[in-house]
């Protein structure tokens, strides 16, 4: 005896808005522990950036660049902190930065692509395995909404991509700077202590 098309249609309905409530309350509390994490590292003046903010919130980076409330409280923190400097800051000096300040801001950067890229593989993956899967049954609405997202994932990924490279050739710029004025004053020091008389 076959299944009545109506009653096969309503139980797909309600499976799809099961899974619709489920989603919304996974990102609401992601959005929440991710929020909570900016905040955190805020108020104990360490640095914030997108990985690092992942980290803390147990999040992938892609989340926090594309919930756009999360990403927009990065944003503005990052902007507070570069223009109040870091408060709670154990560092004495937030103007005058290291050269070993920077080698781990540079890694930390470095860190920030990989899981990007680390992130962007595994979409496609996903996208690749599961869209030939969802596309009986999908009328051609659905799917144009689909690829839509898609595109603008893979845009938000490539634009986050391009800001941590332009932030890497930034602070590498900042790290040859620095070593350059660290040999230069440890040159003068040499300097001065040879023109020093002997006892």
């Amino acid at each position: 005896m076959s299944i009545p098309a109506a009653s096969s249609g309503n139980d797909r309905t309600a499976r799809v808005e099961r899974l619709r409530i489920s989603r919304a309350k996974d990102s609401e509390d992601k959005t929440r522990r991710a929020l909570d994490a900016v905040d955190g590292l805020l108020r104990s003046g360490r640095r914030i950036t997108v990985a690092q903010v992942a980290r803390e919130a147990s999040v992938s980076t892609w989340f926090v660049y594309n919930q756009p409330q999360v990403h927009q409280a990065v944003q503005d923190s990052i902007t507070a902190q570069r223009t109040r400097g870091r408060q709670n800051s154990h560092a004495p000096g937030t103007s005058q930065v290291s050269p070993a300040g920077l080698r781990t801001d540079l890694a930390l950067a470095r860190e920030e692509i990989k899981d990007l890229k680390k992130e962007r593989d595994r979409l496609r993956n996903r996208v690749r395995l599961s869209l030939g899967a969802e596309l009986e049954g999908v009328n051609q609405h659905e799917l144009l909404q689909r690829i839509q997202q898609i595109e603008q994932r893979n845009t938000a990924l490539e634009e986050a991509l391009a800001e941590s490279r332009d932030q890497i050739a930034a602070l590498e710029g900042r790290l040859r700077e620095a070593e350059d004025d660290l040999t230069a004053a440890r040159a003068s020091l040499r300097r001065a202590m040879r023109s020093v008389p002997s006892p």
